[in-house]
């Protein structure tokens, strides 16, 4: 993934046409922006968690600009994506179903997989999600102010919706390998999609 122009040859002509949901992490996202000179391309990294207006702006550029589309080989129409302390799912209006629960589902186990238990314990758990943000820094964002009693923010722009939640992150992980796999698994489980013919 260091090398862009391979990068963005692979992603164009390998990714796009052949898939329609895509997990990242906040490395994979940052580059994939960098790699084709998307919005925020200038970043070098993120300085901490990553803005999650940074983070609802290159989404939305990647649904809009390389997916799904009469104009373009690409049947891309939602990505799911995850850093320790939040996640955000993406979706293309009309394409996909049960995103509140599919992103509290990622965003679980989590939780569950890092710590090694089968449900939440809140003794080795803890909230560090941004508790309000701006939902764009380039588009007409919104401040959002987290509310505990319901956890999964959503918000629209221009035919996009966007699902936020934060994670509760294990204090003391035990099991970390394959666990950007497993949020992705877990959350593509329980979306609903619509066919198209």
């Amino acid at each position: 993934m260091t090398n862009r122009e391979l990068m963005s040859s692979i992603v164009h002509q390998q990714v796009f046409p052949a898939v329609t949901s895509l997990g990242l992490n906040e490395q994979e996202l940052l580059f994939l922006s960098q790699s084709a000179s998307g919005p925020h391309s200038s970043l070098s990294s993120w300085n901490g968690v990553p803005d999650v207006g940074i983070v609802s702006d290159i989404l939305f550029w990647i649904l809009k600009e390389h997916g799904k589309s009469e104009s373009r080989a690409s049947d891309l129409t939602r990505i799911h994506f995850h850093t320790l302390v939040y996640h955000i799912l993406a979706t293309v209006d009309g394409h996909w179903a049960n995103q509140l629960a599919a992103v509290a589902a990622g965003a679980r186990v989590a939780g569950t997989q890092a710590c090694a238990t089968e449900t939440i314990d809140t003794s080795r758990v803890s909230l560090r999600a941004p508790h309000e943000f701006l939902t764009s820094h380039s588009g007409a964002g919104a401040r959002i102010v987290l509310n505990p009693d319901k956890p999964v923010v959503e918000w629209h722009r221009e035919g996009v919706s966007f699902h936020f939640t934060p994670v509760l992150v294990c204090k003391n992980p035990i099991r970390t390998v394959g666990l950007g796999d497993a949020i992705s698994a877990e959350g593509l489980f329980y979306s609903e999609v619509h066919s198209h013919y």
